[in-house]
């Protein structure tokens, strides 16, 4: 997954090193030379992720970061801190103005790489969440909350994993300075049972735990909807490198190495709290203000209304950042003979169940809608046609493959057709273009048989490259 990664440095040669790095691995580069550029192309161009130096001219990158913070239109891209300072009040000075990260020079490539590809994640899931809130502040259902509150940082619950009780206490010492609230755990099992079961804001764990590394139940934690947004942050040494790239590919949020600083542990903690609520803001201030006006009443999913502004401004935004994106028409097969044979009520129940099963079996910022009787939608943000594909035929499967129960006992099997169209890197297409190319696919799927996906192709000569 590439992305657009703004530079800053007032040093030509490291500009044109980090530049070199980012190339290799295919992300696009914009560059600055100093801190007011930096805040100028952030504010124009959206990059996914600003890699920022400490030490400039004019304006530092302390006073960068904390005003990219407080500007609404650039407060949630993550913010890496690159420079030669390496002392741990440096880097607590850089996370207290908002930082996500702080690489020291020379930066090293697993390093740099692992963090810019978790950030851009956590970026694209952001950008999702904006998109709803502006579609729903278009609609009159509701008001911008703004940037991020650096301020929103206390007074947290955090589950902690530890072997050793002596260590265990000495952390909860440290953190109880911020009013946060610390749970310990010894063994893997009951952490991830309190995780799966309370409502914790943070995660805090060993790398090991009994002599094994935990990234297996902490990836566990990522596919688990109940614990899939809650920040994970990894205690390990400097030699675990390699395990922590890893930790970080598989969605753990950030690490802090021994010997732990105290001031480093509460503002590391700080930004992923910080991270964590305003997240959970933008995403209950939506759903409140919209569940009545924008969604479907029977099965609860958006309804076409908020999928054609949705759909509207994630298409402006993939042209503006050269991204793709992907949309399923799914259609239940064979849905009039259901009400027919079974009546409407069961016919509710089968929509009920589809939906359900859609919502399952996707991404955190995909976006599913019902269009209206037995059709549904779901839009995929930064997703070219093969990651299209094998979501689709996930969701196919699923949905076969077990029978649902209606009311009255009886068990049938449902199945769906569905047709899949992509834009492409550099395209502009507009909402109808795309339908029409994912409608055209579902119709072939129906007439070669039901339940399979087709893919679409889009109308050449009403795409402009």
């Amino acid at each position: 997954m590439a992305g657009r990664v703004l530079v800053v440095d007032d040093t030509l040669p490291n500009v044109k090193l980090l530049e070199a790095k980012l190339a290799t691995e295919y992300y696009e580069v914009l560059t600055a030379g100093n801190g007011l550029e930096a805040l100028e192309k952030a504010t124009e161009e959206s990059p996914d992720i600003i890699l920022l130096d400490v030490m400039m001219p004019g304006i530092d990158g302390y006073e960068v970061c904390r005003r990219l913070k407080q500007n609404p239109r650039t407060a949630h891209i993550p913010v890496v801190m690159v420079t030669a300072l390496s002392d741990t009040v440096d880097r607590v000075r850089g996370l207290e103005a908002g930082a996500d990260e702080f690489l020291t020079k020379p930066v090293r490539d697993l390093p740099l790489f692992a963090r810019v590809r978790s950030l851009i994640r956590l970026k694209t899931l952001m950008d999702a969440w904006h998109i709803r809130e502006n579609a729903s502040t278009e609609l009159g259902m509701l008001q911008s909350i703004g940037g991020a509150d650096l301020t929103e940082v206390h007074a947290a619950s955090i589950a902690f994993l530890a072997e050793d009780k002596l260590v265990a206490n000495s952390f909860r010492q440290i953190l109880e300075k911020d009013a946060h609230q610390v749970e310990h755990f010894d063994t893997v099992e009951s952490f991830r049972h309190a995780l799966a079961s309370r409502n914790f804001d943070l995660a805090l764990s060993q790398l090991f735990i009994g002599g094994q590394d935990v990234l297996r139940p902490m990836a566990t934690l990522r596919n688990d909807e109940r614990t899939r947004s809650t920040p994970v942050l990894l205690v390990a040494e400097e030699e675990d490198e390699p395990l922590l790239v890893k930790a970080l590919e598989i969605g753990i949020n950030d690490y802090i190495l021994r010997p732990v600083d105290s001031h480093e542990l509460r503002a590391r903690v700080r930004t992923l709290i910080r991270r964590m609520r305003y997240q959970d803001r933008l995403r209950n201030t939506y759903k409140r203000s919209i569940d009545l006006a924008l969604t479907d009443e029977l099965t609860k999913l958006y309804n076409r209304r908020y999928f054609n502004s949705h759909l509207d401004g994630l298409l402006l935004q993939a042209e503006d950042q050269n991204k793709s994106v992907s949309l399923l028409m799914i259609d239940i097969d064979h849905f009039k003979s259901i009400n027919d044979t079974y009546g409407h009520d069961e016919g509710d129940k089968v929509l009920v169940e589809v939906a359900q099963r859609i919502k399952r079996h996707v991404r955190d910022c995909d976006l599913v809608a019902r269009l209206g009787g037995e059709e549904f939608v779901v839009v995929m943000p930064d997703a070219r046609t093969g990651v299209g594909l094998q979501v689709a035929e996930r969701l196919r499967q699923s949905i076969e493959s077990k029978a649902i129960v209606l009311e009255s006992g009886k068990d049938i099997t449902v199945t769906v057709s569905i047709g899949l169209a992509s834009t492409r890197d550099q395209t502009s297409a507009t909402r109808a273009i795309l339908l029409k190319a994912s409608d055209d696919a579902l119709y072939k799927a129906k007439r070669s048989g039901r339940n399979r996906v087709v893919v679409g192709t889009l109308d050449e000569e009403l795409v402009a490259g």
